[in-house]
């Protein structure tokens, strides 16, 4: 079921937007060569139980996850995109991370995703990440109300194909709210005009995610890491956006932090 929120659900919604932006940019701040996945875990740990918050993902189960989640993050590593289980991984020189994270504050959810490299950087990386990033961009200048789903999706679909990246659509954007998976699924390709039409107090995580050289994924054996089929690098970028009259409010912006 769709839900619409009222504007005072929405500003109910902005401590858990900003927490997860903050979380976000401090992780990325103190995340280096040498940092263990376990830790960036044990991290995001400290400050959910410091602000009171609630995981979102420690007790997730779905369908396709092999069994409850267990960690707080999600520590996606190079050809790893989606879904990456926190495991005994310190990083290298060069490295692509993606963290995944989503809490609840007061029964609301906010869910966002950031890419950063560690260390020194490859070019075909710094591109990969800039085209998800501006098509994340595009996808929030499309969420208006007016518009459709179909026109979320096919601005997303733009930018990725002007760069040279196919599409799954298998995993995209979604719903949040009271839960962090809802309704509508906001697939990352489609028809502009088409679906669901965007009304003013719909919430929905936007998330654009690529990979390099392919649009397939296998799961890893931990039974939730997705990767490439062919060893490409993805990246990931995703914000929680809500549908307002005066346009989309981003609220896990960074920008008043210093950073995308």
């Amino acid at each position: 079921m769709i839900e619409l929120r009222t504007p005072a659900e929405i500003e109910a919604m902005r401590p858990a937007g900003r927490f997860v932006a903050e979380v976000l940019a401090t992780l990325r701040d103190e995340t280096r060569v040498g940092t263990n996945l376990l830790a960036i875990d044990r991290r995001a740990h400290e400050l959910i139980r410091r602000a009171g918050a609630q995981s979102c993902y420690i007790d997730y189960h779905p369908s396709f996850g092999a069994s409850p989640f267990g960690k707080v993050i999600c520590t996606s590593v190079n050809d790893a995109v989606l879904h990456g289980l926190p495991h005994d991984y310190a990083l290298r020189d060069g490295d692509l991370v993606s963290l995944d994270f989503a809490v609840s504050i007061d029964g609301w959810v906010a869910d966002s995703a950031v890419s950063f490299v560690v260390g020194t950087p490859r070019d075909e990386d710094l591109a990969l990440m800039d085209t998800t990033r501006r098509a994340l961009d595009a996808a929030i200048d499309a969420a208006t109300v007016g518009h459709r789903i179909g026109d979320i999706s096919h601005a997303i679909a733009t930018v990725a194909h002007a760069g040279g990246y196919s599409i799954n659509t298998d995993f995209g954007g979604h719903g949040v709210g009271r839960v962090m998976h809802g309704d509508p699924h906001v697939p990352n390709d489609g028809k502009p005009g088409r679906g669901y039409p965007l009304r003013e107090g719909l919430v929905i995580a936007l998330e654009p995610w690529f990979l390099a050289t392919t649009d397939e994924l296998r799961t890893d054996a931990d039974g939730w890491t997705l990767r490439s089929v062919d060893g490409s690098r993805g990246a990931h970028f995703e914000h929680t956006v809500a549908i307002t009259a005066d346009g989309p409010l981003v609220l896990t912006d960074r920008s008043f932090l210093g950073v995308d």
